[in-house]
């Protein structure tokens, strides 16, 4: 390894990288955001908080190799805050490991199916917010403890969601995404927009069900008898439809269900709009349980916790010979690169095959 190599190294020789493009393309613009995010942030934390908000991945530590082809965080200085761009972005890549894994293992173990199940309402205003989450959480809780439902269900995961609307104007992306909902009302691109400044909570559930619910069971329960069900828990009639529909992958992540059930509770386009925005949205998910484990999900949480599911891990195959070691300085990162010691090499290679990406935070 040349001198270079193991002091400062410029960004053009990281820029062609795997690593390289994981700190510009990925880390760069949520540190940036963070910056933004920690203005929004200090009228509703204490002086501690915010310090440690505003220096999160201030470091980071990658395992990778000479050629920076492969890439592996070692260690960082997350802070962990549901509200930290960074630590959203890289919790939804866990979560969504963490319930692919359990997904297969409740398929592997107990010959299990699953059901995705996606619970709405119509979209209310920022002030109605958090007394409407509650008022889901509540009709979710009624909707499982139905008698036919209980009969089929064996277990769940289910996560919160919410949008916003900051549009005056309908724009092309808004009717496309919503053609059914203007056309109805006779609107078009660039008319007002009747939802804007309007917050839509919706629940994403998946659902552990018997093999034989997708096979003719008298227990199935169709997407109308599911929509009834929803807007007698909601006690909610103007609630015009629910999506059901059986989960066909769970391998690395892939699903549709998966992915819905791992990302953020909001996106950052939405969080992060503006300060009122970002203030309504604090007040109605701080402090809440954002992904609820039921039944028998809520036992494989605990096997995955202890290890007992590591056989359904995938093998991490890569080898990993050099530390690639960043710091923040205001604008961008600064990365240094020197070979691993043998007894690094040989300590850290064996713990990747098993550590999940952020599980070394200091």
């Amino acid at each position: 390894m040349t001198n270079n190599q193991e002091g400062n190294l410029p960004k053009s020789s990281l820029k062609g990288t795997v690593l390289g493009k994981e700190l510009f393309e990925k880390y760069t613009p949520k540190k940036d955001l963070n910056r933004k995010a920690a203005d929004y942030m200090e009228k509703h934390v204490s002086v501690k908080t915010i310090n440690r908000f505003e220096t999160c991945s201030s470091w980071f530590h990658h395992l990778t190799n000479k050629e920076m082809s492969v890439k592996r965080l070692h260690k960082t200085d997350a802070c962990g805050n549901r509200f930290c761009p960074i630590c959203t972005w890289k919790t939804a890549k866990k979560d969504a490991i963490k319930i692919s894994i359990m997904m297969d293992a409740v398929k592997g173990i107990d010959d299990k199916e699953f059901l995705f199940l996606t619970l709405t309402a119509p979209s209310i205003s920022g002030a109605e917010l958090r007394d409407e989450i509650d008022r889901f959480n509540k009709a979710v809780n009624l909707l499982f403890k139905r008698r036919n439902v209980q009969r089929v269900v064996k277990g769940y995961i289910r996560k919160l969601e919410v949008t916003t609307d900051q549009e005056k104007l309908i724009t092309e992306k808004l009717y496309k995404r919503k053609k059914d909902y203007y056309d109805l009302r006779g609107l078009k691109v660039n008319d007002p927009n009747p939802t804007y400044e309007t917050y839509h909570p919706h629940m994403h559930i998946i659902v552990v069900v018997n093999k034989s619910y997708f096979g003719g069971s008298r227990d199935f329960i169709n997407q109308a008898e599911w929509l009834e069900m929803w807007r007698s828990s909601m006690k909610d009639n103007s609630i015009t439809q629910v999506d059901a529909r059986k989960v066909h992958s769970t391998k690395s992540g892939n699903s549709k269900a998966v992915l819905e059930i791992a990302k953020y509770s909001a996106k950052g386009s939405d969080l992060y709009h503006s300060e009122k925005v970002f203030d309504t949205f604090y007040r109605a998910l701080k402090s809440r349980q954002l992904i609820v484990y039921s039944g028998i999900m809520k036992d494989y949480a605990k096997k995955f916790k202890t290890g007992d599911l590591d056989g359904f891990k995938e093998v991490n195959e890569d080898e990993y010979t050099h530390l690639l070691q960043s710091v923040w300085r205001g604008s961008g990162y600064d990365s240094k690169l020197r070979e691993l010691t043998q007894a690094e090499l040989e300590l850290y290679n064996e713990r990747a095959k098993f550590i999940e990406e952020s599980d070394e935070v200091e």
